[in-house]
């Protein structure tokens, strides 16, 4: 076998079925298969996965074990060369494994590889690529040197500055987010580490990777969506957390003199609440006008309805994109991407390509009763109902 991808949850079931849906796309060709692990949540991701996708393997813990120990177990099942571990909150293009799995196997002494990631509003998520958080380069990302002099060497390496958003090359740390690697590779090395409940994980795995001599990449050539802020809730639980987290990394790695532990210390407490600030999301105002990409002139009017305001039809299929474009000038608009005449990569560059302040998106994934989207990279999504 190929590929196995393993896709923890917890949670967020919708985002979930839609994930799974742009994975089934994008292993029509491989021989791969999909576990899934569920972390004993409440919502009914569960129910959904098996009246969905029965034929997917699913893990059913009996209480929340976390992002290490919950992915440790699904890898143990799995069958592949490779695994690719995937958040639930992320979307796939159809061609992202063919291509990332065609580059990983030209490389020497393969560690992990990575990709680009663009949040619900088609921004760039910039941890896709990272540098090794030694003191100095916490130091830099903590007070936003590396915003100041973002060209300069000394204080840039926090997001991997070296290697540009469009271009491939090794990196040293990768998100957790998405991972592609050998299995072999991820069982000499035991595994996230289950000391770590969550957030300093992937900097872990990354990080022996590289000490164990193997080479990671950034690869660019495919894009995925990560609904980033869908998996947590920035809240005083996540601070404390993200505290333990960065803690436990230090810790293990860096073990140094009374003033950098304290300094540590200082900074994670100065993180913690600036990650904690930037997670409240602001609200964004109702969108002036609706625009629908698809053919299906019945769907139009069902969502004009929800939304009491007139949805205008876009065919992707027979208009070029400069059209779109002036459908949506000087508005604040919200597109719906159809997904059962859109591909997921399709949907994928059009988020990418259109990204706005003043335009959001939500995808309809085909064969389903629901609208999904995010607003912004921190807060939970939205999802509406169509029934």
């Amino acid at each position: 076998m190929q590929l196995s991808v393993i896709i923890l949850n917890y949670n967020v079931r919708y985002f979930l079925e839609q994930c799974v849906l742009s994975v089934q796309e994008a292993i029509a060709t491989l021989d791969a298969e999909i576990i899934v692990i569920d972390n004993n949540s409440s919502d009914d991701s569960c129910i959904m996965m098996k009246e969905r996708f029965p034929d997917v393997r699913l893990i059913q813990n009996k209480e929340n074990f976390g992002f290490p120990k919950g992915n440790n177990i699904g890898v143990k099942e799995a069958h592949g060369k490779y695994i690719c571990i995937l958040n639930p909150d992320t979307v796939v293009a159809e061609d992202t494994f063919t291509q990332i799995l065609a580059f990983a196997e030209k490389q020497h002494n393969l560690g992990i590889v990575g990709c680009k990631l663009i949040d619900g509003t088609g921004q760039f998520l910039p941890e896709s690529k990272r540098g090794i958080p030694t003191p100095w380069v916490a130091f830099t990302k903590i007070f936003g040197l590396y915003k100041i002099f973002p060209k300069c060497t000394l204080f840039n390496q926090y997001y991997a500055q070296h290697v540009f958003e469009n271009e491939t090359g090794k990196v040293e740390i990768l998100v957790g987010a998405f991972m592609l690697m050998e299995r072999n590779l991820y069982l000499e090395l035991q595994g996230f580490d289950e000391d770590c409940f969550m957030y300093a994980d992937d900097i872990d795995l990354s990080y022996r990777a590289l000490r164990d001599g193997k080479n990671n990449y950034y690869f660019h050539e495919t894009t995925v969506l990560h609904y980033k802020g869908e998996s947590t809730v920035k809240d005083e639980k996540y601070m404390k957390r993200f505290q333990e987290a960065m803690t436990f990394f230090y810790q293990k790695h860096f073990r140094k003199s009374l003033f950098f532990s304290i300094f540590i210390k200082i900074g994670i407490v100065f993180f913690s609440f600036a990650k904690m600030f930037q997670g409240k999301p602001k609200d964004k105002p109702r969108p002036e006008s609706y625009v629908l990409y698809s053919s299906d002139v019945k769907l139009s009017e069902k969502l004009a309805a929800i939304f009491e305001n007139k949805v205008v039809v876009f065919n992707f299929k027979k208009e070029k994109m400069v059209n779109s474009w002036l459908l949506l000038k000087g508005k604040t608009v919200e597109i719906i991407l159809d997904n059962q005449h859109v591909s997921f990569g399709n949907c994928i560059k059009i988020i990418e390509s259109l990204k706005d302040k003043r335009i959001t998106f939500k995808i309809f994934p085909k064969n389903t009763n629901f609208i999904i989207g995010s607003n912004s990279r921190n807060d939970r999504g939205q999802v509406v109902k169509i029934e």
